[in-house]
């Protein structure tokens, strides 16, 4: 009876050069390479590709959040951010203008004698009804 020799894979081990991996990572920020293009072409893990990362980009650090967010956002955020300052000045204009006309009114009433709004008040709304009148012809 012949034995069988199982042959066991002979794990490559490879080495890369400083230069090398700071070159794969500089590809990678210039996205000329992904990081999964990388390690299928240089037959390198993932792992190891993100510690180069870590260690040789200029960008990536480990232990630092990022926070991505699409430019439109961030610029719709400031344009309402400006539209809320102008309608704020706008209704503080606004309320400045309601508060110098009635002092106006409350100084004219003053002149002529008798309650300017009382008298020349607006139209009724629609809600309100005027006095009774007397239908009664006795």
């Amino acid at each position: 009876m012949k034995t069988q020799v199982n042959l066991k894979q002979i794990r490559k081990r490879r080495y890369f050069d400083e230069m090398v991996r700071r070159e794969i990572v500089q590809k990678i920020e210039r996205n000329e390479l992904t990081v999964s293009a990388a390690c299928r072409e240089y037959e390198v893990s993932a792992p190891a590709v993100y510690k180069w990362m870590y260690r040789y980009s200029l960008h990536l650090k480990k232990g630092i959040r990022y926070i991505v967010e699409k430019k439109s956002q961030s610029e719709k955020i400031k344009l309402l951010q400006e539209k809320i300052a102008a309608l704020e000045q706008s209704v503080g204009q606004k309320q400045m203008e309601i508060d110098i006309l009635n002092k106006m009114i409350e100084i004219g009433s003053d002149e002529v004698g008798f309650d300017i709004k009382k008298k020349f008040g607006g139209k009724r709304s629609s809600g309100s009804k005027g006095p009774k009148k007397n239908t009664d012809t006795n």
